[in-house]
């Protein structure tokens, strides 16, 4: 079949981005021909995929991704596909994957209600009910069950098209035989000592993923801990807000901001604690990814993966409403209790070698294949 994926932008090291490369590749591999629909694109192409640069712009977000939407459609007319796959919200699609929690949950809950009579919030509403409405035929692959109430409760959705998809933890997140090597090596190259604590904080996107918070709570460490500690962020955004708030707090340079990059499992096995205290957060694949590693995780509830953390008795999970004290205490007491983060890291391997945290691709290539084909001209 010919299959035709539609996301606005592809960059490497987003953890959305990575999904659709994986679930595309594996319906690649049983045979399938992949078109895909995109704003942007950086990074190589994958062998075999028809990358279609959609040639519009606007001045607003929300009106290019219109325009969109609406040239991808005029394509599809021309050269019709068998199933529309979107990991953005848009009409028009088979099956969506739900990588974004509910913005009309997010728009009636954390926004003044003043934002609902905006442009904006018309459009991806509209764009949101296009995907969950009642009457639409669209199936969700969601990431999580927890995301399924808040779109049933605003747009009544009905269950059977809702798909709950294990995680896709990649083959290189594993722990590797030889990690004490490249925890040398990646220690070294940072100029850490052996009595320094790494902290990681991993995601695009620095204002969700809570790196302000962060900051407070490293900030807050007592000044022995605080002298041994040093703090790695990486992913793709504008670190400038975030390094002026370290310089105010008198951080200097015990923060790093890198791009996002290849070599993120280096930093997994080099750290001693990941940090993840979001402000909201689908899924959180690097949860996991650090869970595989043997990284002990301190994160939000509100990360959708968080509950695998418990699980497995890997880190610590703060509850909400969020609280920076809870935070500062949480992390000076994982610092400082050595016998605590190797009892973390053991279960959190132990709990990665007997749980599905790997199928993700497989499972959710099963549900696009197995639809009916879609009628020419149905787009």
């Amino acid at each position: 079949m010919q299959l035709a994926f539609c996301l606005y932008k592809y960059f490497p090291f987003g953890g959305m981005q990575r999904d659709f490369l994986r679930i595309a590749q594996a319906c690649q591999a049983r045979g399938h021909a992949i078109r895909v629909y995109v704003l942007e694109w950086q990074g190589e192409v994958p062998p075999g995929f028809d990358v279609v640069h959609v040639p519009v712009r606007a001045l607003f977000n929300h009106h290019r991704y219109r325009k969109y939407t609406d040239w991808v459609r005029a394509d599809l007319a021309r050269r019709p596909v068998e199933r529309v796959i979107g990991f953005n919200k848009m009409p028009g699609l088979d099956v969506y994957y739900a990588a974004d929690p509910c913005f009309e949950d997010k728009a009636q809950t954390l926004r003044n209600p003043l934002y609902r009579l905006g442009g904006r919030y018309r459009h991806f509403a509209a764009y949101e009910r296009a995907v969950f409405g009642a009457e639409s035929r669209t199936e969700i692959l969601l990431i999580t069950k927890a995301q399924a109430p808040a779109f049933a409760r605003h747009y009544g959705t009905p269950p059977e098209r809702f798909h709950v998809m294990p995680p896709g933890i990649a083959a290189d997140r594993h722990r590797p035989d030889n990690v004490g090597e490249i925890r040398a090596g990646l220690r070294a190259e940072f100029g850490l000592t052996d009595d320094a604590f790494l902290l990681v904080q991993i995601g695009s996107g620095f204002k969700t993923k809570g790196v302000d918070r962060t900051l407070s709570s490293v900030a807050a460490l007592p000044k022995d801990l605080q002298s041994r500690t040093r703090l790695i962020v990486i992913g793709q955004d504008t670190p400038k807000p975030f390094q002026l708030q370290a310089a105010t707090l008198g951080l200097g340079s015990r923060v790093t901001f890198l791009s996002g990059r290849s070599d993120v499992p280096r930093f997994l096995l080099g750290a001693d604690l990941m940090i993840h205290p979001a402000y909201h957060e689908a899924g959180g694949i690097v949860l996991l990814e650090a869970l595989v590693a043997g990284l002990p995780v301190i994160a939000t509830r509100t990360c959708g993966f968080s509950h695998f953390i418990e699980e497995a008795d890997a880190g610590v999970i703060l509850g909400e409403p969020f609280e920076q004290a809870a935070l500062n205490e949480s992390l000076a007491a994982s610092l400082r209790d050595a016998d605590l983060r190797r009892r973390w890291q053991a279960n959190g391997l132990a709990f990665a070698a007997r749980a599905d945290l790997y199928t993700l691709p497989e499972r959710a290539a099963d549900v696009i294949l197995q639809l009916p084909a879609r009628e020419r001209g149905s787009q």
